[in-house]
């Protein structure tokens, strides 16, 4: 475990769980997936990591997410890139290399979009940008959509526990924040892992964003066992060997 975790007082008052450990850089900072939190499977491994490696390590909770404070029904992709960049500010020192899964390699986009100077490299685990959209509004049935739009939200069942609940905030703000209508303008290394069954967040996903790049040091693994979790052994190997090539890079 990192340090005690610490709270980021936010000006919308909501305040923002984090754990950071101190140690050569680049620094890595973790930015999770949807409805995860900063004590998952890979996050920890990494910590794990940069505590026997000396590096510096941040990651924390989005609003709503985890140890956060926050109304669910009030999150937003905004609201969570803001916090993104509240912990990048605040709690981070120098060139940073963003860890972004699945919904987190969207806000790794959108922050690096806005923080460029600040960040060093992304490694991307299976990808889920615009997901709001791509993923989930396009290959929702009518009546979901409808009903979305006239109750103003819908309990989504999860295979991961309790029902998610979305709102039309959520995908109306969604659309605000797309990323894969153009070219991502990033030109530092980036490192996407993919999994091959990955339902979640297909491999032509991936492939797409591969494309959008500026950068041209860009690499795609794509393991034909993986699924979207991608955190086996053999897959938070690979993950640490990534970060490790990017931080020379």
């Amino acid at each position: 475990m990192c340090e005690p975790v610490g709270y980021l007082d936010r000006a919308d008052g909501h305040r923002l769980a984090y754990a950071r450990r101190e140690g050569e850089g680049p620094g890595v900072m973790w930015l999770g997936g949807f409805r995860s939190d900063m004590n998952g499977t890979k996050a920890s491994a990494l910590d794990a990591w940069a505590r026997d490696a000396g590096r510096a390590f941040l990651r924390f909770d989005y609003f709503a997410h985890g140890r956060s404070s926050g109304d669910w029904r009030e999150a937003t992709i905004s609201r969570w890139v803001e916090d993104a960049l509240a912990a990048l500010d605040a709690l981070s020192t120098g060139p940073q290399i963003l860890v972004g899964s699945s919904m987190g390699a969207w806000t790794a986009l959108l922050a690096a979009r806005r923080r460029p100077e600040q960040v060093k490299a992304l490694v991307l685990i299976a990808p889920a940008p615009d997901f709001t959209e791509r993923l989930m509004w396009q290959a929702f049935p009518l009546h979901i959509r409808q009903a979305i739009e006239s109750k103003g939200e819908w309990a989504q069942p999860s295979a991961y526990g309790e029902p998610v609940i979305l709102t039309r905030t959520l995908f109306e703000d969604g659309r605000r924040n797309l990323v894969m209508d153009a070219p991502i303008a990033f030109d530092g290394p980036v490192r996407i892992l993919q999994g091959w069954r990955d339902r979640d967040a297909p491999w032509s996903h991936a492939l797409e964003l591969v494309d959008l790049f500026t950068s041209e040091d860009v690499e795609l693994h794509l393991t034909k066992s993986g699924d979207h979790r991608l955190s086996t052994p053999q897959a938070l190997a690979r993950l640490i060997a990534a970060i490790e090539a990017v931080s020379v890079a």
